[in-house]
């Protein structure tokens, strides 16, 4: 593994906005001296935007002096647009983190996936090419797996039975990569990403979503009657392994044919214990309680809903993070319990 340092280097962070993408550069405001951060960011509406307006100012206040932060308003998919920020800036290091999220927006607006996921990704990958960058960092998901009934999910699985067009966009960017990396000898890692909450997340993920609809006194739905495990995994645990990784290359190596062995990598970043969603459900009602977003005397049954699965969905995700553990000695660890007071403590303050 090449060890790259990112101190005065140039980063490129794409979908800085995003709710990883902000806390990554957060983050890197904070560890990183003398660097110059560039993040890209289309703030579409896919969710409320005043989310994405919030965690930019956040990032304006955070910003500390030894550090040029430059944010572009522009879409991943328009190639001029990519090709400007790598002539002008020449990042060593690459996060692509823009991308069209979520497994139900898929089925029904699948343009916004070929355009971010497909194109946007083929245009990072282009740049990286021509002007060559020490390590491209980017998002996969724990979607890839699909109904893989083998748990917890390794990355040495097979993963071609996608369930989801979001998923076929997140398995290709892999592909896609593999090919970049073994042709133009570009290092690239890609992470599977599991199920990730926090503060200031995306309102379309089940937390937010359950918060919004209690708050409003509306029906919360409960799929596969709740019989789901997810792999919940803590904004700040995703990040700590972000970090880790930028700064660990896969090695260039030449093949006995003379080409380049590909440096590519895959791991998981989750946190190797599922729950429950009616427990996750139900510790969610107790720290809503705890921080008042919710009265105590709130009647979660009768807002409840068990309901059949929905198409797109599969009823367990777990990971293994043996690799990341054994690569970067880093294993997630934040508790639901813990994740999801941060979660409503800070929804408490940004919804007062």
């Amino acid at each position: 593994m090449e060890k790259i340092d990112l101190n005065n280097k140039t980063i490129l962070v794409t979908g800085s906005a995003g709710f990883i993408g902000s806390n990554l550069v957060k983050r890197l405001f904070k560890d990183v001296r003398g660097a110059t951060i560039v993040g890209i960011d289309n703030v579409n509406d896919y969710y409320d935007v005043s989310l994405k307006e919030y965690r930019l100012q956040e990032l304006d206040k955070a910003k500390p002096e030894d550090v040029k932060y430059v944010f572009v308003k522009g879409d991943i998919a328009d190639k001029a647009t990519i090709d400007g920020i790598f002539e002008q800036y020449k990042p060593a290091v690459v996060v692509n983190l823009a991308a069209q999220a979520g497994v139900r927006y898929s089925i029904t607006n699948p343009d916004a996936y070929i355009q971010s996921n497909l194109i946007g990704f083929y245009n990072i990958l282009e740049a990286c090419r021509n002007y060559p960058v020490e390590h491209l960092v980017y998002a996969s998901s724990s979607s890839v797996y699909g109904s893989n009934k083998k748990v917890p999910y390794s990355t040495e699985d097979k993963v071609d039975n996608p369930v989801s067009l979001y998923a076929a966009t997140k398995k290709s960017n892999e592909l896609m990569a593999h090919a970049y990396s073994k042709l133009y000898n570009i290092p690239s890692t890609g992470l599977r990403f599991f199920t990730v909450y926090g503060p200031a997340g995306r309102p379309d993920m089940a937390y937010f979503g359950f918060t919004n609809k209690l708050v409003k006194g509306d029906t919360i739905q409960i799929f596969n009657y709740g019989n789901c495990m997810r792999d919940f995994t803590f904004v700040d645990d995703i990040v700590e392994g972000v970090v880790r990784i930028m700064q660990g290359a896969p090695e260039k190596k030449q093949g006995d044919d003379g080409l380049p062995l590909p440096p590519y990598a895959v791991y998981n970043i989750g946190n190797n214990s599922p729950e429950n969603l009616l427990n996750f459900v139900d510790i969610l009602q107790q720290e809503l309680i705890r921080a008042k977003v919710l009265p105590e005397d709130y009647d979660f049954d009768a807002h409840k809903k068990l309901v059949p699965m929905q198409p797109g969905d599969v009823p367990t995700t777990y990971a293994d993070t043996s690799a990341l553990e054994r690569d970067f000695g880093f294993k997630p660890s934040t508790t639901l319990r813990d994740g999801l007071r941060a979660f409503a403590e800070w929804y408490s303050e940004f919804y007062k």
